[in-house]
């Protein structure tokens, strides 16, 4: 087990999601039978409809019962099921690399073992597994395949060194969307916090834009430190811009109010945003276990598939 396995895969976070199941809420495109519903239609153990006999039908596929009903040849088709394709999209920006202390996750840190868990449990379920690690542009990557070192290959990706710039979510997005083979899930782990030049932080959901007119069916985990949604900050106070080389000192009590309303305000533009794109959002405190975030999102989008 390498230094990365160990670090971003977590035993208890492991333990907690073994039994669950990484559902698509859209239709998906693979090449394995799996767990999710596909485009196509072919023979497996869901009943999709009857369509009239046309000349070159497999006979094997008539059902006989209603030609005796009716005297007229009728197939049936069934909703075929295939594997799902993740990819994995892991902001590495320079806001993600802060703790509230030592003893805590970083975002980038958090975001990981969220990610590994992810690939974890869909390669364990036979469903391909990519990863992107991206701050204004992509940084590290590795394609959806489901071979069994893939797993490997997706922590070595979250650990490869970053230069830290600010996000820019449209270029990666359009990119990722342009490149990407085949329809699958998309599941975008960031703290939002973005400042590079196409729109800022809603240049997200213009990129789930893209990815949606593909067929695919984006994920947006919103994972804040605890720090920036409570603001607990006491006494004469420098605080450093995490994307930007500026700095403001001030005292934080003079700003508690003002600052919160604006979080919140930023969060009600948030969640409008993901449900005006169709995405399936949370919201994620670093404070949170890991496993138990993991857990509220795999159960909800168990609710949520077809």
């Amino acid at each position: 087990m390498t230094r990365g396995s160990r670090r971003y895969l977590r035993p208890d976070a492991i333990h907690r999601i073994a039994k669950l199941e990484l559902r698509a809420r859209a239709v998906v495109e693979g090449v394995l039978a799996g767990l999710h519903k596909s485009p196509y239609k072919g023979q497996s153990v869901e009943f999709l409809q009857h369509r009239e006999y046309v000349r070159g039908d497999d006979l094997r596929r008539v059902d006989w019962k209603v030609w005796g009903r009716q005297d007229r040849l009728y197939v049936k088709e069934f909703e075929e099921e295939t594997n799902l394709r993740v990819s994995l999209v892991v902001d590495c920006s320079a806001s993600m690399e802060y703790r509230r202390d030592a003893a805590t996750l970083s975002k980038y840190d958090y975001a990981a073992t969220i990610a590994a868990s992810l690939a974890w449990l869909a390669l364990s379920h036979g469903d391909a597994v990519g990863c992107t690690v991206f701050d204004d542009a992509v940084r590290a990557a590795v394609p959806p395949r489901t071979k069994r070192t893939q797993l490997q290959s997706v922590i070595d990706v979250l650990e490869t060194p970053r230069p830290r710039r600010p996000t820019d979510y449209v270029p990666v997005l359009r990119g990722l969307a342009e490149t990407l083979p085949k329809r699958g899930m998309v599941v975008i782990v960031s703290d939002l916090l973005g400042t590079g030049e196409t729109e800022g932080w809603q240049g997200v959901f213009k990129g789930m834009r893209f990815l949606r007119n593909r067929g695919h069916d984006p994920v947006l985990l919103h994972v804040m430190d605890d720090d920036e949604l409570d603001f607990p900050f006491d006494g004469p106070t420098r605080f450093d811009g995490m994307e930007l080389p500026r700095q403001i000192a001030c005292n934080p009590r003079a700003l508690r109010a003002g600052y919160l309303e604006a979080v919140e305000e930023f969060l009600g533009h948030v969640r409008r945003s993901a449900a005006a794109a169709k995405c399936d959002y949370s919201l994620i405190r670093t404070s949170e276990p890991v496993e138990t975030a993991l857990v509220k999102f795999l159960s909800r989008r168990a609710s949520m598939a077809v």
